[in-house]
Formats: C-alpha cells, sequence, structure tokens
C-alpha cells in the first residue's frame, strides 16, 4: 500500500481531493498549511509532496477528525532495527476511546518516516498521553534498551505535527 501527502492552500487541495479517483483520502488543517493524505494501491498523481509505503496499518483514515505525525529521521543502517521495534509494538493504541488509525509510514525518497495516529477528537489524543497504554508504548523511552537511547540512527531530532479535519476557531 502506498500512502502521499502533499501540502498547500486549502482551496489548491479541496480541488486536488476531487480529481482523486482512487484510494482514501484526507484533507487536513494545520497552523500554517493544509495536507491532503491519500491511501491507494496506484502510484502518485501528486506533483509535489511525500511518498511512503505503509508498513503497519489499523484503523479508518475517514474517522480521524485530529491527526499527530511523528516525524522520525532515520540513518539507512538504523532502517531495520527502527523497523523491528514498530513491528513489535503492542497495539494497545487501538483500543483507546477516539482512537480512528495508525498509519507506521516507511519513506521512498527521504530519510523521515512517519507515526501518523488519527483520533476522533484531540481530547482523545491528550486523554491517551495520560494513560497506561501511552506508558507502555513509550516505556523503554530514556532507558538504555529505548530506541531513542540508539543514536546512531537518528540524524537528527523527530518533531511532531498536528492537523485538524476543519480549520479550528481562532481565540
Amino acid at each position: 500500500m502506498n500512502f502521499y501527502m502533499t501540502f498547500g492552500t486549502t482551496e489548491f487541495l479541496s480541488d486536488l481531493k476531487n480529481t482523486l479517483e482512487s484510494g482514501e483520502n484526507l484533507l487536513m488543517f494545520g497552523e500554517d498549511n493544509a495536507v491532503l493524505m491519500h491511501e491507494t494501491v496506484e502510484q502518485s498523481s501528486f506533483k509535489s509532496g511525500k511518498n511512503f509505503e505503509v508498513l503497519d496499518s489499523n484503523g479508518d483514515l475517514s474517522k480521524g477528525k485530529f491527526a499527530v505525525l511523528n516525524n522520525i529521521p532515520v540513518t539507512d543502517e538504523g532502517r531495520p532495527v527502527f523497523e523491528y521495534r514498530f513491528s513489535q509494538r503492542a497495539g494497545l493504541i487501538e483500543k483507546e476511546p477516539g482512537f480512528a488509525a495508525i498509519r507506521v509510514l516507511r519513506p521512498v525518497d527521504s530519510d523521515t518516516y512517519v507515526i501518523l495516529t488519527l483520533w476522533e477528537d484531540v481530547k482523545y489524543f491528550k486523554q491517551w498521553q495520560e494513560s497506561k497504554a501511552y506508558d507502555k508504548a513509550h516505556e523503554k523511552r530514556g532507558t538504555s534498551d529505548g530506541v531513542d537511547q540508539k543514536q546512531q540512527i537518528f540524524p537528527r531530532p523527530s518533531y511532531v505535527t498536528t492537523y485538524y479535519a476543519e480549520i479550528p476557531e481562532q481565540d
């Protein structure tokens, strides 16, 4: 399965979304831009953006109203270690209230993996961060067994981006 993301203005991506004929797609909005995500067995029709292979998949993209993208740069040598770690995940997040979908995405033309989780609402993501399932998923973080301690596989720090299915109201 292939997964594509392209970024731009709401208007441009909305028009582009209407041209997609196969697969699942999701238009979401961030602070400074919008993202169109497209999951399909076909090749991308996007002229620019990010291309991925789906390593792990659970849930329905269309149910996601809040997206969290954990962007993790990994060296070529570190890919097998990183992918093994995610192949062994407990799968507890799928049982959390408000969980909609997860995609573990291998980059095709960059070094940055994306762990995409989709939630029915931002409140469910925040509740998960306070849960035992979150603690279990991150229990080795900061220990000698944690993937975060294997610095040689991470060329630079990871970062998180978030998007909403609707444009959030400004305070």
